[in-house]
């Protein structure tokens, strides 16, 4: 089928969850929640992977195993594409991300090294610099406080070799637009946006060993 977006009770269906997140909320909407929210999701995937390649679903249980929060159920959709993209729906609305959130040891190692090498490096913070000129936002994570061993705290690229992941993300209000085929191209608008870092990724810290 082709993808139209979601309705408006998708959302509602994720404040519902949120508010009576328990078995038999979820049992009373599995019918909905396959046919209006997942549904949707893998019709969007299809139309997106020619471009950029096959999606995957994450499943909607949460793993409490370690958790002292022992509800079951994600109050979010999300999915991940092998390009490095990942979309999600929730009661908030739509958001997108791309790149790499948490890098291996090894990973980190070859982006650091790539960051602090005098052509690749600045190849980076200029890409990263045209993009959130574009409106998307760049974002690090699991950022240290100081410098990263090895390196000065005056390095010119601090604030990039401080980050131990670096993604794109954006995000969008519930709007009627949702609910229409505008959804895709709002997605596979940010994702092109977004390929220049994860090219760059791709390029000079790979995947894990």
């Amino acid at each position: 089928m082709t993808f139209a977006g979601w309705p408006s009770e998708a959302l509602e269906f994720y404040e519902g969850l949120a508010a009576d997140n328990s078995k038999t909320y979820w049992t009373a909407h599995k019918p909905f929640y396959d046919s209006r929210v997942r549904g949707p999701m893998e019709e969007l995937l299809a139309e997106l992977e020619p471009e950029f390649g096959p999606g995957k679903i994450f499943r909607p249980y949460r793993d409490v195993r370690f958790s002292a929060d022992k509800t079951p159920y994600k109050t979010h959709l999300g999915a991940w594409l092998e390009s490095g993209g990942y979309i999600q729906l929730s009661a908030d609305g739509l958001a997108a991300g791309c790149g790499m959130y948490q890098m291996s040891s090894d990973q980190l190692t070859r982006y650091r090294r790539a960051v602090a090498d005098e052509r690749l490096g600045p190849s980076l913070s200029g890409l990263v610099d045209r993009i959130e000129k574009s409106g998307i936002g760049v974002h690090g994570h699991g950022t240290l406080k100081t410098a990263p061993r090895g390196f000065p705290k005056d390095h010119p690229r601090i604030g990039l070799l401080r980050h131990k992941g670096l993604t794109t993300w954006q995000e969008w209000e519930p709007a009627p637009w949702m609910g229409t085929a505008a959804a895709r191209d709002r997605i596979a608008g940010f994702l092109r946006g977004s390929r220049p870092l994860r090219d760059w990724l791709d390029r000079h810290v790979g995947p894990p060993s």
